[in-house]
């Protein structure tokens, strides 16, 4: 079921935009058999491989939950330029005012609408600006619920035993130093290069632009997909390092616990 899902995200512009080419179907179609089927052998086998928090919810769902949202959204956005319903007014509505809300001097929807060539159509302006701030305030509201959950279940220890090789497999606790400062410190860097990112991206895609081809995002998928990663990552390596400091906690915890029992005598 997972893997389907996750196929399901990868198809929705494709299952929801017109014109859609031959080509772009099968490459939109391999893309999401080669992720839905990373996605079945991870959580079908015993030892863990990539995906982190694997055994650990709903980080992953959270996240999933995100991106189906932002993504479908967006995908409404794009309809909405040729095709008119109460839903593609509705979102239009909202994404606008969500867009007005974070829309400020130096924020990164300014920047993202900045990369924009400056002989962009009115149109386009708004149709970008209206896509990122949605995707924006998707991933503020979904790091918002992350830490809500965090704070008032007491994740991880509402789902019981955390084990750290299985819910972190790309970390080695063996490779030397100790490992709450090595999770502080590595969870510090996520929340860092997340907050960086929204500023980063429009300025690197700027940058190849003006080197090699023009990023003009007039492309539905294309428009679709960056925004999604501009908005989607940096809250994902937000909620990673946010993660990784609350293990962290829980392992000096733990150490405390255990120095103290061992002063108890029996």
């Amino acid at each position: 079921m997972r893997a389907v899902l996750v196929m399901f995200v990868i198809a929705v512009p494709s299952l929801m935009l017109q014109g859609v080419t031959a080509d772009t179907a099968q490459i939109v179609a391999l893309v999401a058999f080669f992720a839905g089927a990373l996605t079945f052998f991870e959580y079908a086998s015993v030892y863990p491989g990539l995906i982190e928090f694997r055994d650990a919810p709903p980080f992953n769902r959270i996240r999933f939950i995100a991106l189906l949202l932002t993504v479908w959204l967006l995908s409404v956005v794009v309809q909405s330029s040729y095709e008119t319903s109460t839903l593609t007014r509705f979102v239009s509505v909202l994404g606008g005012a969500m867009a007005r809300s974070v829309d400020l001097p130096f924020s990164p929807v300014r920047l993202l609408q900045m990369m924009l060539p400056g002989d962009a159509s009115p149109e386009h302006l708004s149709q970008v600006r209206t896509a990122a701030g949605i995707a924006y305030m998707i991933s503020l509201i979904s790091l918002a619920y992350f830490v809500v959950i965090l704070r008032t279940l007491g994740w991880p220890h509402s789902i019981g035993g955390f084990n750290v090789w299985v819910n972190l497999p790309t970390f080695d606790p063996t490779a030397g130093g100790d490992v709450v400062g090595r999770l502080r410190r590595d969870g510090m860097f996520n929340i860092v290069l997340g907050f960086l990112l929204p500023f980063v991206i429009p300025g690197l895609l700027k940058a190849i632009s003006s080197s090699f081809a023009m990023v003009t995002l007039e492309n539905p998928h294309t428009m679709i997909w960056t925004v999604t990663a501009w908005a989607f990552l940096p809250a994902s390596l937000f909620m990673r390092g946010i993660a990784m400091g609350r293990i962290a906690s829980m392992i000096e915890e733990k150490r405390r616990h255990s120095e103290v029992s061992e002063f108890i005598p029996a």
